[in-house]
């Protein structure tokens, strides 16, 4: 069946469908990852957002469940130069999004898109599968809310707190949208994790009488995660803060520092960070807002920096026992360089 992706900038491309007819509209992002597609799709921070990945060959192992980062796929739709259905024992991709009501596209030129959306930046974009009319598709698109406008964070927060029982340290978790190897990485040490909706109070979160605060991923606009922004404002000094993706720029918000809207952003698993000591790292990254670094307050140390466009990467306060990192230390389907350091990091610093 046919499909089109429509721009708001007024072009469109024509393409083959998969899943099942039907439209979406949402932010037009690409992903340099050459592996872990189905991490990629059922990442939370995806919600809002029609996922192109720019290696040009997608499904070729399957359909994995145990890999899924969420219950189900995140984000809107699925863009691709050319999907496989090689068999194997596992479900097809296309198998998957027919089953599951979702919208895919395949035939289409990514590596000219991930260029034009480079020099042009994101973009709004409108997925219709079982139609080729480019007209409406771009219609769509430009009606599409920015995604800065739009609160994406409750569709994917827990709706009632919970508990992952653990022998270790207490760490009261704000979930805005986290990522299931988070909590597998969390709870590898022992954590005793007590998860909260995006919008508890810090009176919620106390009655577990954590030893940590913990921040998670999250989609669209940190602003948005007031809930978080509170907890952290209220916790700050009072125990060890972490945070990761989202949760960095929670961290930073909560100080009084500056969030900003990213050209492109950075998605992928090949994003190349230095650590202050000059040792290089490969991570992975999902993140379309960035911290502005010059407007941290005194006492805050930048521990990270991204080598391609030394943008902040993760900063800490030694005084408040606050540490945070903008990309995925957790990154399953990715490189595994800083889950160790990271995650170890984090657990010691809770006394």
């Amino acid at each position: 069946m046919k499909a089109v992706l429509g721009l708001e900038d007024g072009e469109f491309v024509v393409g083959e469908g998969f899943g099942v007819e039907g439209s979406c509209s949402g932010e037009l992002v690409f992903s340099t990852q050459m592996t872990g597609y189905m991490e990629a799709l059922t990442d939370p921070s995806y919600a809002g957002q029609l996922l192109m990945f720019t290696f040009p060959l997608v499904g070729n192992y399957g359909v994995d469940h145990d890999n899924f980062q969420s219950p189900g796929v995140c984000a809107l739709g699925c863009i691709t130069r050319e999907v496989c259905t090689h068999p194997t024992t596992l479900p097809s991709l296309p198998d998957f999004f027919e089953e599951n009501n979702l919208f895919g596209i395949t035939g289409v030129d990514t590596r000219r898109l991930t260029v034009k959306t480079r020099e042009h930046g994101t973009m709004r974009a409108a997925l219709i599968v079982g139609s080729d009319d480019g007209e409406e598709a771009v219609r769509m698109a430009r009606a599409a809310p920015d995604v800065a406008e739009t609160d994406l964070i409750p569709q994917v927060s827990c709706d009632e707190p919970f508990r992952i029982p653990g022998r270790g340290k207490r760490i009261a978790v704000m979930d805005l949208g986290i990522k299931k190897n988070i909590v597998i990485s969390l709870a590898r040490r022992g954590a005793d994790l007590y998860l909260f909706p995006h919008d508890a109070t810090p009176a919620e979160i106390g009655a577990c009488e954590p030893e940590a605060l913990f921040i998670t991923n999250g989609p669209g606009d940190p602003q948005r995660a007031t809930g978080a922004i509170n907890a952290v404002k209220h916790y700050l000094g009072e125990l060890p803060v972490f945070g990761i993706c989202m949760g960095n720029q929670v961290a930073a918000l909560a100080l009084g520092a500056e969030t900003y809207k990213m050209k492109f952003g950075h998605r992928g698993s090949n994003q190349p960070v230095r650590h202050m000591n000059g040792q290089i790292y490969i991570t992975t990254q999902n993140h379309g807002f960035a911290v502005d670094a010059g407007t941290l307050p005194e006492g805050c140390r930048v521990a990270y920096e991204n080598v391609n466009d030394g943008s902040l990467e993760g900063f800490c306060d030694e005084d408040l026992n606050l540490f945070c990192v903008q990309f995925h230390p957790e990154a399953h389907g990715g490189p595994h360089d800083t889950e160790r350091p990271i995650f170890d990091l984090m657990y010691r610093r809770i006394v």
